[in-house]
């Protein structure tokens, strides 16, 4: 009898378990399991979300509201990417991981808008009216981050084509062999370039009540873009990727609230 207990039991925690199992999904990529498949989604891999540990999240922060930054860079694609509205999602996300109580946004309505406004156009005094009323009372601290620098500051690329080889065997090496290895020599390229992107971001703490600033702190990441390509005898394969604009970032938010979340608890 307690044989038949027990392993009821076990079946019904292996049927939980498998009822409480996050969802997976399979890829009806008609290349899926390919050599090809596996290059790419390795290289994807490493791009993915990686939560981050962070030292004191064991400890309850105090409530702050992340308002909107600037982007400040120049550069006409990365500022058409990114507003300051996909940098504040990234921060609350990230800053919730880290036990702080995050103020939704959008549950402040338009008070948040005339905070930010206040802010930016540099009327402390009328910031500090609008901090005093309704969810902005229990806020000790405002979250800023903003873009200094997105900017590709490297680029490099190297290659072969065979052609030039290829006419040279067919020169001096003479009958056939020297055919046969003008043709192999010949449909010979190769090609690899990378790019280096340097993406900055600042952040600010901001007294909720003074309107003063806490404190501020500024990282950098670089950013790799490579592509490579070989063909020979009609036979080609090529290879590119790197970290896409969203996961840099992502990171350098991580890396912002890791600094708050380590110094300003």
């Amino acid at each position: 009898m307690k044989l038949l207990v027990s392993t009821i039991s076990a079946a019904l925690l292996v049927v939980s378990a498998t009822a409480i199992a996050q969802p997976s999904f399979e890829s009806p990529s008609p290349t899926s399991g390919s050599g090809t498949s596996q290059k790419a989604n390795d290289m994807a891999d490493k791009g993915m979300y990686k939560p981050v540990e962070y030292a004191n999240a064991h400890k309850k922060g105090p409530a702050l509201v992340v308002i909107p930054g600037e982007n400040k860079s120049s550069n006409a694609d990365f500022v058409q990417k990114f507003g300051p509205n996909n940098i504040a999602d990234y921060a609350e996300l990230e800053l919730s991981k880290a036990n702080f109580k995050v103020l939704e946004r959008s549950s402040l309505g338009p008070l948040l808008q005339e905070f930010q406004l206040a802010y930016n156009m540099g009327d402390p005094q009328q910031a500090r009216k609008y901090l005093q009323k309704g969810k902005f009372k229990t806020t000790k601290w405002v979250v800023k981050l903003d873009i200094l620098k997105a900017e590709q500051v490297a680029q490099a690329s190297s290659g072969f084509d065979g052609r030039a080889v290829g006419a040279l065997i067919g020169i001096f090496g003479g009958g056939r062999g020297g055919a046969a290895g003008d043709v192999v020599a010949s449909s010979v390229k190769t090609g690899e370039s990378t790019g280096v992107w340097v993406i900055g971001m600042r952040w600010k703490l901001i007294d909720a009540n003074t309107t003063e600033q806490v404190a501020q702190g500024y990282t950098e990441e670089k950013m790799e873009l490579g592509s490579k390509g070989t063909s020979v005898m009609g036979i080609s394969g090529s290879e590119s990727g790197g970290l896409t604009l969203d996961g840099m970032v992502q990171r350098l938010v991580q890396k912002s609230v890791w600094e708050i979340d380590s110094n300003h608890k």
